[in-house]
C-alpha cells in the first residue's frame, strides 16, 4: 500500500485524538491525586496548633468578673468554667444568630439537633433541684444548646445558650478553625439577652480541670491573651 497525503493526515488526525484523549485521562488523575494531597495537607495542618481563637469573630475578652472561667455561681453552689461573651462587654454586640465558629481544629464530639426548652415549670424546678451542685447532665441542661469539640491537643471546646447549630453540623464531622458551629442564643437561660458561654476543658467537660481554673482575674487575662493570641 502506497501513503498518500491524506493517509498522514488521517494518521495526524488519530495521533491528535489520543494524545487529546491520553491528556485529558491524565488530567482527571491529576487533579484527583491533587484533591487528595489537598486533603491529607489539610488534615496534617489540623494536627498542628495554631493557637485558639475566640469564637466570635472580631470580640475581644471579657473583663466582667462575672464573666471570666472561675466566677461564682451561687445557684449551684459552683463556679463557671468559661467565658461568657455578652452585649458590653465584647467589643462587638452580641446578638441573636450571630455566627460562632471553631476556636481549633478538632472533631465533633456532640452537637443537639433535637434541643428543646424546658417549661418554666420545668426550669424552676431545675434550678432548685441544683441549690447544692449539678451533675454533668444537670449542667447540660444548664447550657442549653451545645456543641462540643474534641481538639488534636486534648482539649474539648464547649460552646453553650446557643440558638442552633450550624446546618449539616453532625457528630463525628471534622471542622477546622475559625469554620462555623452556630449561632448566638440564650437557650437555657429561660428567657434573657442572647450570649456564648465558651468553655475549654481538658480532656472531658465536667469531669477534669478547665482552662485557667484557679487563676486570679489579672493573671487569667494575661494568659488567655497570649492563649488566643491576642498580644
Amino acid at each position: 500500500m502506497s501513503w498518500k497525503p491524506g493517509h498522514y493526515l488521517l494518521l495526524a488526525l488519530a495521533l491528535y485524538a489520543l494524545v487529546l484523549t491520553l491528556g485529558f485521562a491524565s488530567r482527571g488523575r491529576q487533579l484527583a491525586a491533587l484533591h487528595r494531597e489537598v486533603w491529607a495537607l489539610r488534615e496534617k495542618a489540623a494536627q498542628v496548633s495554631e493557637g485558639y481563637l475566640l469564637p466570635l469573630p472580631g470580640a475581644c475578652l471579657p473583663i466582667r468578673p462575672e464573666n471570666l472561667p472561675g466566677a461564682p455561681r451561687p445557684y449551684r453552689k459552683g463556679v463557671s468554667a468559661g467565658f461568657v461573651f455578652q452585649g458590653g462587654d465584647a467589643c462587638v454586640p452580641v446578638v441573636r444568630g450571630m455566627g460562632v465558629v471553631a476556636a481549633q481544629a478538632g472533631e465533633v464530639v456532640r452537637v443537639d439537633l433535637d434541643h428543646k426548652e424546658p417549661s418554666l415549670e420545668d426550669y424552676q424546678k431545675l434550678l432548685e433541684a441544683v441549690r447544692s451542685g449539678a451533675s454533668p447532665e444537670q449542667m447540660d441542661l444548664l447550657r442549653g444548646l451545645e456543641v462540643w469539640l474534641r481538639h488534636p491537643d486534648g482539649r474539648t471546646s464547649v460552646y453553650a445558650h446557643l440558638q442552633a447549630p450550624y446546618p449539616g453540623l453532625r457528630v463525628g464531622k471534622r471542622v477546622f478553625r475559625g469554620d462555623p458551629i452556630g449561632y448566638v442564643g440564650n437557650s437555657g437561660l429561660n428567657g434573657g439577652a442572647p450570649r456564648l458561654l465558651f468553655e475549654v476543658w481538658e480532656g472531658e467537660p465536667d469531669q477534669g480541670r478547665f482552662l485557667f481554673q484557679g487563676l486570679p482575674q489579672e493573671e487569667l487575662l494575661r494568659q488567655a491573651k497570649a492563649f488566643f493570641g491576642l498580644e
